[in-house]
């Protein structure tokens, strides 16, 4: 599946070949919009800075988003004040209106096109409107201007809705491709197809890639997840996939962007790209790993559409995944025994565009000596009874996939016959789980077991990935990284390492 931002707007610079034990100010692992957008503050700041990406930018988060830079965020603002505190909702907030605001003038100042939209969070049901109760309640509080909306516009009955004026909608990877040509413009250094594995941390970094070792001052971890365990984000953080489908239409569609708070979500805007105008529905979200056939998902999302707009045709389809934080807020700073020279980003609970601009500027004034006054509530978040509760349920549901899995797996032999086109099969041989699959005519056989914390991996029908029901790592056919905390392939079956 691709995404029709990757579609329309592929980003297509291969940077540099690294040079061996090359040093650094700073190197940035991961390039979406919170890798690029780091990099780009701290070179224009006079550092030298390198910026690593395992595969090229923007195929992970970035390129599969919904692309909303949207101040109205579903029931995030109540979540975290359930969690956190008016405080603590206010500074998010702030960080919120900062990174979009650094985003409008870049998109301003550079030509790029995007539209100015009304925002919609809506409700269908009775217990969606108390939420959506809430939700206004806590926006409100945070100093973000919400309202009741007499009027959605939608073309199904909704019980209510809340909206905010003169949000944007834009192209992602366009905005990313802008970024990139700035930051290499103005001398800093670009690694792709360099994944990275590990750091050592003493008086500096030694950084350790698949394209080589590289040494800085600092390490800033942009990779969705910390692929580093040390500070158990993984523990702290739940990865939620969800699906968005493109289609053309010939009957009015809603102007606005919408997002349900009733489940399956539904997720609504228009896109206005080279090929033309079309319409995106997302939703269906789900824990990674945890769902037997994610290409129903899309299935649903095409015959939902239909019902309601007769006239779809659709174009693409494509899945995203970003990270929920037990806490409410995302997780920004130092990564704990790292004798602070690492950083880290992660946990936009599906709110990137916004989190990942505030997220660099914060770890960029960090890094050049010019705080934000607004990061300071969000520094050091003292543990609150609705994160614990939250945390041993998420821990309890990890224990119970780790044992699933195991006992799914070793109770039966791996088939002796070929997957069909399209089908994996997780089965025992001798005492080990182990991953079977045919995509494109080409059978692999890897281990099931994933290199991060030993679960057992499982088969997504939309993606053909191996998935990771624990920590949401996923891997290719044949058995390569695709996203962490996995840093390591999934050897292929008889103890040799997969290639790249």
């Amino acid at each position: 599946m691709t995404s029709l931002w990757l579609a329309t707007h592929p980003i297509s610079t291969q940077g540099v070949p690294p040079v061996p034990d090359a040093r650094y100010d700073t190197v940035v692992v991961g390039a979406g919009l919170t890798g690029v957008t780091t990099a780009l503050l701290l070179t224009r700041a006079g550092q030298r800075v390198a910026l690593v990406e395992a595969r090229v930018p923007g195929v992970v988060t970035t390129g599969n988003t919904t692309g909303k830079l949207s101040l109205l965020q579903g029931l995030v603002m109540s979540r975290i004040r359930t969690h956190q505190g008016d405080d603590v909702l206010r500074a998010h907030a702030e960080a919120n209106r900062a990174g979009q605001s650094w985003l409008i003038r870049h998109l301003n100042t550079n030509g790029l096109s995007y539209q100015v939209r009304n925002a919609y969070t809506y409700a269908t049901t009775d217990e969606g409107r108390r939420s959506l109760d809430r939700e206004l309640g806590a926006t409100q509080a945070s100093g973000i201007d919400a309202r009741w909306a007499d009027d959605a516009g939608l073309p199904f009955p909704v019980t209510g809705a809340i909206t905010l004026a003169n949000q944007i909608q834009l192209h992602p990877t366009e905005v990313l491709a802008s970024l990139l040509r700035e930051y290499e413009s103005l001398g800093g250094v670009l690694h792709t197809w360099a994944r990275f594995h590990s750091v050592e941390t003493g008086s500096g970094c030694e950084i350790s890639t698949s394209r080589g070792q590289l040494r800085a001052d600092r390490v800033v971890l942009a990779t969705g997840t910390p692929v580093l365990d040390r500070g158990a984000y993984f523990a702290r953080l739940q990865a939620l996939r969800s699906y968005v489908v493109a289609c053309r239409v010939t009957e009015p569609v809603p102007d606005g962007m919408y997002l349900s708070v009733d489940s399956p979500t539904r997720s609504l805007r228009t896109a206005i790209t080279r090929d033309g105008e079309f319409f995106l529905i997302g939703g269906n979200g789900h824990p990674t790993g945890r769902e037997a056939h994610p290409k129903q998902a899309i299935a649903d999302l095409e015959h939902w559409t239909s019902s309601y707009f007769p006239t779809a045709s659709f174009t693409h389809a494509w899945s995203g995944q970003d990270y929920r934080p037990i806490d409410g807020v995302p997780y920004v700073g130092h990564v704990p025994m790292t004798k602070d020279r690492v950083l880290t980003a992660t946990g936009y609970d599906k709110w990137g565009l916004t989190n990942a601009v505030a997220a660099a500027l914060r770890i960029a004034g960090s890094l050049t000596g010019s705080d934000v006054a607004w990061a300071e509530p969000l520094e050091t978040l003292p543990p609150r009874a609705m994160s614990l509760v939250d945390a041993v349920r998420f821990g309890v549901g990890v224990a119970g996939q780790m044992t699933g899995g195991w006992a799914g797996a070793t109770t039966h032999g791996l088939p002796d016959e070929d997957p069909a086109e399209g089908v994996g099969v997780v089965g025992r041989v001798g005492a080990r789980p182990v991953a079977r699959s045919t995509v494109d005519d080409r059978t692999c056989t890897v281990s099931a077991v994933c290199t991060h914390l030993g679960g057992v991996v499982v088969w997504n029908d939309a993606e053909r990935s191996w998935d990771c029901p624990l920590h949401g790592s996923r891997f290719s056919p044949t058995g390569r990284v695709l996203e962490g905390p996995a840093v390591d392939d999934l050897p292929e079956w008889g103890g040799h390492e997969v290639d790249d």
